[in-house]
């Protein structure tokens, strides 16, 4: 299994890539997200035809498994797709959650010798809103629309503010701890060098006693 670290740090942006990948082999993405915060990951697949010597779009039935856990490693979803299409999941808590992907089709095994690209975009926060949708749906008019877009915009900003505090009093946290440590240390050391001064001036006045050096 194959982890690549993708890390969002400005959450209007989007992550647009694309892998090649065998029959057997999964692939991991770690994203970090702030809490209550959308995650939209839209995918197509292809096979290499040889002999065209090109990239073609998969068959039908050639899908996808799709796995994403949140940073204490609970499946929050676990769900077979089509070869190509999108999924959706809400991270409840902020930090690390862990895609990975692998395909779930047993055709494949046919020709296990060939490679397939997926092409993989992932959407977080207010990029991940359909708006169109949203206009539809609730009948907005352009400038509601507009005015609920910046609303999304500034409540995703407030996330990713209090996502980067969490980090920080974590980071604080455990640079407090290591110093806190690091003098423990230096402390038991220096005690530990004090002491085996003492036994080396006893001992060596021992010493010169029995020989009556002084």
């Amino acid at each position: 299994m194959k982890i690549v670290h993708v890390f969002l740090l400005l959450v209007q942006l989007a992550s647009s890539l694309f892998f090649e990948m065998g029959e057997k082999e999964t692939k991991c993405f770690v994203e970090e997200i702030p809490e209550e915060t959308m995650v939209v990951g839209k995918y197509n697949t292809q096979l290499f035809d040889d002999k065209i010597n090109e990239w073609q779009p998969s068959a039908p039935g050639m899908g996808m498994h799709v796995e994403v856990s949140d940073p204490e490693q609970k499946v929050m979803l676990k769900r077979d797709y089509g070869a190509e299409g999108k999924f959706t999941f809400t991270a409840h808590k902020p930090g690390e959650h862990q895609i990975c992907i692998h395909s779930n089709s047993t055709k494949w095994a046919l020709m296990a010798h060939e490679k397939m690209r997926i092409h993989l975009d992932l959407q977080v926060g207010d990029t991940a809103v359909d708006y169109k949708k949203v206009a539809s749906t609730e009948k907005l008019t352009q400038l509601q629309l507009r005015v609920r877009q910046l609303q999304d915009q500034v409540t995703q900003i407030q996330k990713e503010q209090n996502y980067q505090r969490v980090r920080e009093e974590k980071f604080r946290t455990t640079s407090e701890s290591t110093n806190s440590r690091v003098l423990w240390w230096s402390f038991i050391q220096t005690v530990i060098l004090i002491s085996a001064g003492v036994w080396q001036i006893r001992h060596m006045r021992t010493f010169f006693e029995a020989k009556k050096l002084v």
